[in-house]
């Protein structure tokens, strides 16, 4: 991580020098122009916003599938599950992108037009939902990635709890769902939370499926129907071949800011699993 860490700073510190506006706060990408004016704030919070929107929605639906599996299905119907959210993971990302360029895109349209006249007044859901290529598509097809990976190894946590504690919970009169909450829930949180820092550190590294569906613009509105929206990880896919000596450079610096991004974000994770498990002890 180290070699890495100084293999990004040494690559972009002569396309930082050589910006003519402020990397942190510039909002346009033109690093190939003359003088270069680039900056990461608006490919910073697509990242950010995309992987977000995904989590959120995958998270309820991957805990529930795994408490499925671990705890309701009987045995062979929970077998076949596990089996097949096994293959979903293993699904290549260029797939899912396909599936959201031909599929999701046309499709999104009617949803986002509904969500955007009924709750337009919300500033998430509005825009100009004409277009199916807009952050909230983007955000589905990461959902849907992530998910079984999310799902597998909550699965697999749930699956490690004493037999004893959840036979000691339905001995005192709880139903399942009760043992579920008491027995459960409370063992597999920081399991399930190190699930989803995997799976958020997949979303936001994710390249092709989010550079197939973005509209690829440069700019930060809270509006997720609009045909807005783009990521660290796709501007790199996107724009490394055509770029020059600055250009190679700026995009280095913005995967150096990608590269720090998962860093923070796996750190935080682990500090709050540990403080969790030494309250649970």
């Amino acid at each position: 991580m180290a070699a890495i860490a100084v293999f990004l700073i040494a690559e972009a510190i002569p396309a930082l020098q050589a910006n003519n506006s402020s990397f942190l706060t510039e909002l346009l990408w033109t690093p190939n122009n003359t003088p270069p004016v680039f900056g990461i704030g608006a490919l910073a919070f697509g990242t950010i916003m995309s992987s977000a929107l995904a989590l959120a929605m995958a998270m309820p639906v991957a805990v529930g599938v795994a408490l499925f599996i671990s705890h309701y299905a009987p045995r062979k119907i929970a077998g076949a599950l596990g089996y097949v959210v096994d293959l979903l993971a293993a699904v290549p990302s260029v797939v899912y992108g396909l599936w959201g360029v031909i599929f999701l895109v046309p499709f999104m349209q009617g949803p986002s037009e509904f969500l955007n006249e009924y709750l337009g007044w919300f500033p998430l859901f509005s825009g100009d939902p004409v277009v199916g290529r807009s952050m909230l598509t983007a955000a589905i097809v990461l959902a849907i990635m992530i998910l079984p990976i999310i799902a597998a190894i909550s699965r697999e946590v749930f699956l490690q709890v004493p037999r004893m504690n959840e036979e000691a919970a339905l001995a005192l009169g709880a139903t399942r769902w009760e043992m579920i909450k008491m027995a459960v829930l409370p063992f597999g949180r920081p399991g399930v939370m190190s699930a989803a820092m995997l799976g958020l550190g997949r979303a936001m590294g994710e390249t092709i499926a989010v550079a197939l569906i973005f509209p690829a613009t440069f700019g930060i509105t809270f509006g997720i129907l609009g045909p807005n929206g783009n990521s660290i990880a796709a501007n790199i896919a996107l724009g490394f071949a055509e770029a020059g000596e600055v250009g190679r450079g700026a995009l280095i610096a913005s995967g150096l800011v990608l590269f720090i991004i998962t860093l923070v974000v796996n750190m935080a994770a682990r500090m709050i699993i540990a403080r969790r498990s030494g309250a649970s002890a």
